[in-house]
């Protein structure tokens, strides 16, 4: 098995895996709908009682059992097998369909590059989503093929770095906007009345959790590569500040731009693709800002989509013992069969499933409850029947973290996680911060969950099969 060269190269791409669009857009939109600066007391708490339990029990696992997410379950118990397919599928149908919004941020990149002014509705009105979903999947299934040293790590010490500095030229402009003193107050000023409300809260666990990139398994997997002398608890500290850091800034940039142009601070992927691009064609240098922007997105996007790649890849590569490049040429023919209908659901086509999109279906179904259920299985499965002495010798530095992980993970996260799953299905409560995109919703509560449970199923039933056939192939 490949391993990191450095703890360094690991680090960049875990952060690489955690920071995608939604830190840039969505944080900010979340914060935006949740009172301000108030939203950033339940989203601290969810980050490092939560969500930072989470991540180090998955690179605990995968570093344990030296395996992938299929692997892993298997090792634990052979019919578990199929809850790491189960996974694989989810995270890969939602990998389809985040291509395809990295595809938008590559067109909005070329078009900022031109300087064409495009605007979101033109933009859909052509095949060009298409297009760009085809490129971005191509050059993420390219990147994987090259392996873990080669291809995520290296992109990842590429790529990060620059997407930081690019994150703080951004908000050192913004600083100069008038904007920025309200958008600054807005950022940072809590409003303690709001904490009593619970959709405040459940935003926040929501959005910590997808943030993070934990439940994916993309942590477990990259976890597999890491060799015995990386420090879990310091290294998860480190992504984790990472992340949040990001979000941060992010919110310096847009929320200045917002204020000084009386926009709704609340707008998700609207904010992104039709309001701010108005917007800096009304500022000086307005067409660098819009290159450095969309380019910041493509990165984040990019990074992001290569973490839920390998999960699929490395799950099949210890199937069937095909080598990465094959392996990796034949899921990206399959990633773009699966992601051509949400691709075509924001083109002229406009494909939609009874009035609504293909990618908003997918979105409010398996991006909504398939997310919470692998975090959930994650969890149940590795602190119930994985032996204590596991987290003891991986976590020597620190008994203390030790206790605060199993504690969390064991018992509190999957309550957690099973109450805000059974509130989307039952009560119609909307937990915000799973979803990609909602910038369209049409689907809600119990309907959405059914049709997610549906597809799951259906997945279920093809990846037994699977399971059973694939190892003719060995």
């Amino acid at each position: 098995m490949e391993k990191w060269s450095s703890k360094f190269g690991f680090i960049l791409a875990a952060i690489g895996s955690a920071v995608g669009i939604g830190n840039i857009w969505r944080f900010s939109s979340v914060v935006g709908q949740n009172g301000g600066g108030a939203y950033l007391i339940p989203y601290l708490i969810a980050v490092f009682l939560f969500a930072l339990p989470l991540m180090i029990l998955e690179l605990v696992v995968g570093r344990h059992l030296q395996g992938n997410v299929v692997s892993s379950f298997g090792k634990i118990k052979t019919q578990f097998r199929i809850f790491g397919w189960a996974i694989c599928a989810i995270v890969f149908v939602v990998l389809s369909y985040y291509l395809v919004i990295t595809g938008w941020t590559l067109g909005y990149l070329v078009s900022s590059l031109s300087n064409s002014g495009t605007t979101f509705s033109d933009f859909t009105s052509s095949y060009q989503p298409l297009v760009y979903f085809v490129i971005g999947t191509l050059l993420t299934g390219f990147i994987i093929s090259f392996g873990v040293k080669k291809g995520i790590q290296r992109i990842s010490t590429i790529l990060m770095p620059f997407s930081f500095l690019l994150l703080i030229i951004l908000a050192i402009f913004c600083m100069t906007l008038s904007g920025f003193g309200e958008g600054i107050d807005f950022l940072f000023t809590p409003d303690f009345s709001v904490l009593s409300n619970p959709m405040i809260w459940s935003a926040a666990f929501g959005q910590a959790f997808f943030s993070l990139s934990v439940g994916f398994g993309v942590l477990l997997t990259y976890g597999g590569y890491l060799e015995k002398n990386t420090n879990i608890v310091h290294s998860s500290l480190i992504i984790t500040v990472a992340d949040i850091s990001v979000a941060f800034l992010a919110g310096l940039i847009i929320f200045p731009i917002v204020f000084t142009f009386n926009l709704a601070p609340g707008m998700g992927a609207e904010l992104a693709f039709s309001t701010l691009p108005l917007a800096f064609s009304l500022l000086a240098y307005g067409q660098v800002l819009a290159v450095a922007f969309f380019l910041l997105l493509f990165f984040a996007a990019l990074t992001s989509s290569i973490g839920m790649l390998e999960v699929s890849v490395a799950a099949v590569m210890e199937k069937t013992s095909f080598s990465r490049r094959k392996t990796s040429f034949l899921l990206t023919l399959l990633l773009l069969l699966v992601g051509l209908p949400a691709a075509l659901s924001y083109t002229s086509m406009n494909l939609s499933f009874f009035g609504v999109r293909i990618l908003d279906l997918l979105d409010e179904t398996l991006g909504t409850i398939g997310l919470p259920i692998t975090a959930l299985l994650t969890t149940l499965v590795f602190t119930w029947f994985l032996q204590k002495k596991v987290f003891t010798e991986e976590l020597l530095d620190s008994k203390w973290w030790t206790k605060l992980v199993l504690y969390m993970t064991k018992y509190v996260i999957p309550i957690v996680l099973l109450i805000t799953t059974v509130s989307q299905l039952v009560l119609n409560i909307d937990f915000a911060g799973w979803s990609l995109v909602r910038n369209v919703q049409l689907l809600r509560g119990a309907v959405s969950g059914m049709l997610g449970l549906v597809l799951l199923g259906g997945a279920l039933g093809i990846l037994l099969f699977i399971e059973r056939n694939l190892h003719r192939y060995k």
